[in-house]
């Protein structure tokens, strides 16, 4: 239970502080309140279909991965993937290696796990994340939209070969 209320809490925390810059804050209060809420983020954890990595600095939490098993989007190219459903650092840990250690880590899983590819959906406008994903080897094979709040956006969906 205790590791619910901390994946919620930093769930909610890391999306703000990643997207309310670019975002109205009507639109991201509704996000928040209606489609990204604690107690929703809460019941995520312990479905067999999802997996929480948790990085550190000492005792204090640096950033999470959460990795999704299943159904894989129409245009990758297998469809044994492993999907990175959210990859996020805390906000005064941005550059410090985080993002590279949870990336480390999930790759690692993915290929434990016999997968042939990991796929993830980015903003279109979160340029920071397109140019780690690229460095990473990530390439574009498709689009979906999302909806946040009352704004609908566009995600760029990546794929990496294992």
């Amino acid at each position: 239970m205790d590791d619910a209320v901390l994946i919620a809490n930093i769930s909610q925390q890391t999306f703000y502080e990643t997207f309310a810059a670019d975002n109205t804050q009507e639109d991201m209060e509704m996000f928040l309140t209606q489609q990204f809420t604690k107690g929703k983020l809460m019941l995520e954890v312990g479905r067999p279909d999802l997996t929480f990595l948790l990085a550190y600095a000492g005792k204090e939490i640096a950033g999470y991965v959460k990795l999704r098993e299943g159904a894989a989007p129409q245009g990758l190219s297998t469809t044994n993937v492993l999907e990175i459903a959210r990859l996020y650092a805390m906000k005064g840990m941005i550059g410090k290696g985080v993002g590279k250690l949870l990336m480390q880590a999930s790759l690692s899983l993915a290929q434990e796990r016999k997968k042939e590819a990991v796929w993830l959906g980015v903003w279109e406008k979160n340029q920071r994340a397109i140019d780690f994903y690229h460095r990473w080897g990530f390439q574009k094979f498709g689009e979906t939209d999302f909806l946040l709040g009352t704004d609908l956006q566009r995600d760029w969906l990546m794929e990496k070969r294992l």
